[in-house]
């Protein structure tokens, strides 16, 4: 698990030099470490992302600068490959911890 969460982060890292553009500050809650059932996602305050889910025996993985905002959802990507994530319930923090719902998943910052 270690050794994933560094991944993430380095490929976090390495997205710098991509082309995207820094989250906007209505969005800055996004930004952080996120993680849930068989969820890893990274979304640095320069707009990178890295996501992971480990679901059965399969492993999708998608790393890319946020192209942008649609509402709550953002759309990751490069060129014409993007994926949009479905925010169903945006950053709230309750009791000092933060959630969100991602792809129906809720997801808790670290």
């Amino acid at each position: 698990m270690r050794r994933r969460l560094t991944a993430l982060a380095l490929a976090t890292a390495l997205l710098v030099g991509c082309k995207g553009q820094p989250l906007p500050p209505d969005k800055l809650d996004y930004a952080g470490h996120w993680s849930g059932s068989g969820i890893e996602l990274v979304i640095g305050l320069d707009g990178g992302v890295a996501y992971e889910r480990a679901s059965g025996t399969g492993r999708v993985q998608i790393t890319g600068p946020i192209q942008g905002f649609e509402g709550d959802d953002f759309v990751v990507g490069v060129m014409t490959i993007k994926t949009t994530f479905d925010v169903t319930v945006p950053p709230t923090q309750q009791q000092g911890t933060w959630t969100m719902t991602v792809d129906g998943v809720v997801l808790t910052r670290r």
